[in-house]
């Protein structure tokens, strides 16, 4: 699959990728000098592609959750 590129409302060029089933990356093209941002992919589409500018924009006004990061399970069941 190819990645999609989009612009927002702001007129900053993004690119989505797809890093797995649950989490796609957003990562600034061009002049955009925001950082790169990791979110959950919604769970009625799992394409890029078939998602409307819109719905990508939702997607990125939602804040960073780290959709990479595990919580760590305390071994002390403090």
């Amino acid at each position: 699959m190819g990645f999609r590129n989009f612009i927002d409302k702001q007129g900053r060029k993004w690119e989505v990728r797809d890093r797995s089933k649950t989490e796609w990356e957003l990562l600034p093209l061009g002049e955009n000098q925001e950082r790169n941002r990791t979110v959950r992919s919604p769970g009625y589409e799992k394409d890029p592609f078939e998602l409307s500018e819109e719905e990508l924009q939702r997607l990125l006004d939602l804040p960073d959750n780290g959709a990479h990061a595990r919580p760590s399970k305390n071994p002390f069941n403090d």
